[in-house]
């Protein structure tokens, strides 16, 4: 007699990680509509599940919640979009140094392995994918330099900074120059701190001057299919 297993429910944390990850990867766009009934259903949890989820996703700034009007993607204004470009610029810099001096071969070869993977998804044309490995590498910038507060604060920023490039990027496909995340790296093999601060500084300047009011999202028709499900 065979026994069926039935699938373990998804808890809250795993919601939120899909639904953080299908904003990361521009799935889902700023000002969507997130349900609870269709988030119920879709991952097969009760009402207080789901309402557990997307209170983590609006403490971490990704999600509003508006009373009586339900859950939505945050919808960063242009001001709060060149803020949080020009917090991290006030930031990263010191994080490039940092992490010059302290960078082992470990780190290198880990970062390497890292564009290579932003590269490939770029190759197959996968540009959300691409997009969220490029604000991951900015994250492993602060790890390496071991400031751990830095780098809490730079996955909310790096977050933040997906709903900016949804809304405000001057070009639809926009993604981390290849090149200065290359350089950046080949300074950190040098433990050269005032190189990789200032390549840190002009990347991020080059992010900022990307930014266009004119550019206004196109979202996937559902929820569903936001979260491939």
């Amino acid at each position: 007699m065979s026994v069926i297993l039935k699938a373990k429910p998804a808890t809250a944390a795993e919601i939120a990680a899909q639904l953080t990850e299908a904003i990361h990867e521009h799935r889902l766009q700023p000002g969507a509509k997130l349900r609870e009934d269709e988030v119920c259903d879709i991952f097969q949890v009760s009402r207080t599940i789901v309402r557990q989820a997307l209170h983590s996703l609006e403490h971490k700034g990704l999600v509003t919640i508006l009373r009586n009007k339900g859950a939505f993607v945050a919808k960063p204004s242009l001001k709060e979009a060149r803020e949080v470009f020009e917090t991290r610029s006030l930031i990263e810099p010191a994080m490039a140094r940092a992490a010059a001096l302290r960078a082992t071969p470990h780190d290198i070869a880990f970062l390497e392995a890292h564009m290579k993977a932003e590269q490939d998804a770029i190759d197959r044309e996968e540009v959300g994918p691409a997009l969220k490995l490029s604000g991951d590498f900015h994250v492993q910038i602060a790890r390496i330099a071991d400031h751990h507060l830095i780098e809490t604060l730079l996955k909310q920023l790096v977050a933040r900074s997906a709903l900016v490039i949804a809304l405000y990027w001057r070009r639809r496909n926009a993604l981390c120059d290849s090149s200065s995340h290359s350089s950046l790296v080949n300074a950190l093999r040098d433990g050269d701190a005032d190189n990789a601060e200032e390549i840190m500084k002009g990347h991020l300047l080059d992010l900022l001057m990307q930014l266009d009011l004119r550019d206004s999202p196109t979202g996937p028709v559902s929820l569903r299919d936001a979260l491939k499900k």
